[in-house]
């Protein structure tokens, strides 16, 4: 089972390190020891801690949701927007991730598309690339 380093496991969940460390004192997120005596998480506790965190995180005002069948949803800040006069390229940052996407002019004028307006993006794919990092 691959061993996290609080270091690893906070640049992971998007948080800092102090945040960890404060899950992990306080019994939220369990740790163990790695091989050089360091506080480490599990991989397999992370992604449980992962996907509970997702599932707290507000993406929307409850009252302002709509129902939909995509279940990838990433709330965050729109950090950048670039315009021209049929198509619009939109970044979100949603914790350590970037969404971009590309749409209408018209669609991101009607939402009011500028940076430091909160979004969600919904993505729903079905074709989803997974990479595994070489071991070091």
């Amino acid at each position: 089972m691959p061993l996290f380093r609080i270091r690893q496991a906070a640049e992971l969940l998007g948080v800092s390190d102090d945040t960890i460390r404060r899950w992990a004192d306080s019994g939220r997120l369990p740790t163990t020891v790695d091989e050089s005596g360091r506080r480490a998480v599990e991989g397999a506790e992370l992604a449980r801690f992962a996907e509970q965190l997702a599932h707290e995180a507000p993406t929307a005002d409850p009252e302002e949701r709509s129902r939909s069948s995509a279940r990838n949803r990433f709330g965050g800040l729109v950090t950048r927007v670039v315009r021209d006069t049929v198509m619009a390229q939109v970044e979100i940052q949603a914790g350590p991730y970037r969404v971009v996407s590309l749409m209408s002019r018209e669609a991101a004028d009607e939402l009011g598309l500028e940076p430091g307006v909160l979004a969600v993006a919904s993505i729903k794919s079905t074709n989803v690339v997974v990479e595994v990092p070489d071991a070091q």
